[in-house]
C-alpha cells in the first residue's frame, strides 16, 4: 500500500501528542474537503499504474513482444518511480503540495492517452515511462498535504486512508478496464481512461490549497539549498539504521503483490492455471479486497502495540512463502482453486505490510528529513518489484514460460531482505528508544 503496492505507498503509528499543538492546523471539513481532491489525483494514478496488469497478454499481441520485452513495460515504469522518490520530496518542499500535482498529472494523463494511442512497441514504453514519472509525484505530495491539513495526531489515520483509497484505484483495473479492454478494446479502453486525469486536473487547479490560512510553512533557510544540502540530507538520512531497516521491511513485504498484480498475475492465472480471464480477474480483484481489509487490520494493532511491527512483516514474508511454496510445489499442473484463493488472500497482506517501512523510518527522523526517508524507504519494495518482473520475465523465456521456475525468484528476494531485517532491527530499536525518552523529555516544555 509500493505501491504498492502499489502499490504500492506509507502508513504510521500511534505516539503523536493527544492534544492540539499551537502549530498544528486544525483540520475539519475543509481539510478533508481539500486532502480529498489530493486522494483523488492519488486514486487515478493509481488505476493508470496498474492497467497493464489486466492488459498484460493484449500488449504481447498488440506490439508482438515476448515476455522479456513485456516485463520492461513496468520495469521501467517503476525504475522511473523509484528514481524520483527524493528529487519528489525537494520538489515539494521547494514547489508545494498543488504544483507537484499539477505536473504530476498531467504527466500521467498524457502517458495513459499516450499508451492508448501506441503502435509501436518504442513508442508504448515511453508512454508507460511518463507514466511513471506523473505517478511518482502523488504519494509523497498526498502525505504532504494531509501534514498542512490535519493535526500531526491525525497523520496515521491519514495516511492509512490514503493508500486504501489508493487499492481502490486497483479495483477500477481488475473490474472496469479489463471489461473495457475486453469489450470495446484497446485505443478506446485508454483513451476513456485518461478523461479521468482531465477531471481531477481540473478540480485540482481551481480548489486545492497548499495549507490553510495562517498555517504557511516558514521559509527555507538559505543553507537548506544546493547539491551540498541534497546529499547531506540524503546520507543523515541513510545513517539512521531505521531508515535503513525500512527500507528493506518495504522491500520484502511489498514486491510479490506488486508483481503479481502489475503483470504476471494475470499471465500466470490464465496460462500456468488454466483459469478463464473472468475467473483470474476475480482473483486479482480478491488480492485488492484483501489489501484493503488487512491494511485496516495492521493499522489499529500497530497503533496500539508498537512492537508488532517487525512480527508483522516477518509473519507476512513467512505466509507470502509459504503460500508460492505449496502453489509453485503443487504435484499436478494446475494447483486447486481453494489454494489459489488462499494465495491471492495472503498477497493482500503484502502491501499493509510494507506500510510498516515507514513506521520505522519516521521515528528516527526529524521533520525536515521526513520527506527524505520516506523517499529511500518507498524505494525499497520499487526496486524489489522491478529485479523480480525482470528476472520473471527472463526465465520465462529461458524456460519455455515454465512459471514454476519463474516465480521461484521470488524466493531469493524475500532471503535477502529477511536477512537484512534480522540484522539491522536490534540497531533500530535501541536507537528508536533513545530518541523516544529525548522526545518525552522536550515535551514537558511543550507550551500549552
Amino acid at each position: 500500500m509500493s505501491a504498492g503496492t502499489g502499490g504500492a505507498e506509507g502508513s504510521g503509528t500511534a505516539g503523536s501528542p493527544a492534544r492540539l499543538l499551537p502549530a498544528d492546523p486544525p483540520g475539519g471539513r475543509t481539510a478533508m474537503a481539500v486532502w480529498g481532491i489530493g486522494v483523488a489525483v492519488y486514486f487515478v494514478a493509481i488505476t493508470y499504474r496498474t492497467s497493464l496488469g489486466v492488459a498484460g497478454l493484449d500488449a504481447a499481441e498488440r506490439f508482438h513482444i515476448n515476455a522479456s520485452a513485456l516485463s520492461t513495460f513496468s520495469i521501467l515504469q517503476l525504475l522511473v518511480y523509484a528514481g524520483m522518490q527524493i528529487p519528489v520530496g525537494l520538489l515539494v518542499d521547494r514547489l508545494g503540495t498543488k504544483k507537484v500535482l499539477t505536473i504530476g498529472v498531467v504527466l500521467y494523463t498524457a502517458g495513459q492517452f499516450g499508451f492508448a494511442l501506441s503502435s509501436s512497441y518504442p513508442m508504448a514504453l515511453g508512454s508507460r515511462a511518463l507514466l511513471g514519472c506523473g505517478d511518482a509525484m502523488t504519494f509523497i505530495s498526498v502525505l504532504r498535504l494531509g501534514s498542512r491539513w490535519f493535526p500531526a495526531r491525525r497523520g496515521p489515520l491519514i495516511a492509512q486512508v490514503a493508500a486504501l483509497v489508493g487499492m481502490a484505484g486497483n479495483l477500477i483495473s481488475t473490474l472496469v478496464l479489463a471489461r473495457f479492454l475486453h469489450t470495446f478494446g484497446w485505443t478506446p479502453t485508454f483513451a476513456t481512461s485518461a478523461a479521468g486525469g482531465i477531471v481531477v486536473l481540473i478540480v485540482l487547479l481551481v480548489f486545492l490549497k497548499d495549507h490553510p490560512e495562517g498555517f504557511e510553512p516558514p521559509p527555507a533557510p538559505a543553507a537548506h539549498t544546493g547539491a551540498g544540502f541534497v546529499r547531506r540530507q540524503i546520507a543523515e538520512a541513510w545513517r539512521e539504521p531505521g531508515t535503513r531497516l525500512g527500507m528493506w521491511v518495504h522491500f520484502t513485504t511489498q514486491f510479490p503483490a506488486m508483481v503479481f498484480l502489475l503483470l504476471w498475475g494475470l499471465p500466470f492465472l490464465v496460462e500456468a492455471q488454466g483459469l478463464a480471464r473472468g475467473t483470474a480477474g476475480e482473483l486479482l480483484t480478491l488480492v485488492v479486497l484483501s489489501n484493503m481489509a488487512v491494511g485496516l487490520i495492521y493499522g489499529q494493532v500497530i497503533a496500539r502495540h508498537h512492537a508488532a511491527r517487525t512480527p508483522l512483516a516477518l509473519g507476512t514474508v513467512g505466509a507470502t512463502a509459504l503460500m508460492w511454496g505449496i502453489v509453485l510445489s503443487w504435484p499436478s499442473a494446475h494447483a486447486p482453486m481453494g489454494l489459489l484463493v488462499a494465495l491471492c488472500t495472503v498477497l493482500g497482506a503484502c502491501g499493509p505490510a510494507s506500510m510498516i517501512g515507514f513506521d520505522f523510518a519516521r521515528p528516527a527522523n526529524p521533520p525536515e528529513r521526513q520527506g527524505t526517508a520516506s523517499g529511500i524507504v518507498n524505494m525499497g519494495g520499487f526496486t524489489a518489484s522491478m529485479t523480480t518482473l525482470l528476472a520473471v520475465g527472463v526465465l520465462l523465456d529461458a524456460t519455455g514460460h515454465n512459471y514454476r521456475i519463474a516465480l521461484a525468484s521470488i524466493f531469493v528476494l524475500e532471503a535477502v531482505g529477511v536477512s537484512q531485517i534480522l540484522r539491522l532491527r536490534r540497531s533500530a530499536a535501541r536507537r528508536e528508544s533513545e530518541r523516544l525518552v529525548v522526545s518525552r523529555v522536550e515535551a514537558v516544555h511543550v507550551p500549552a
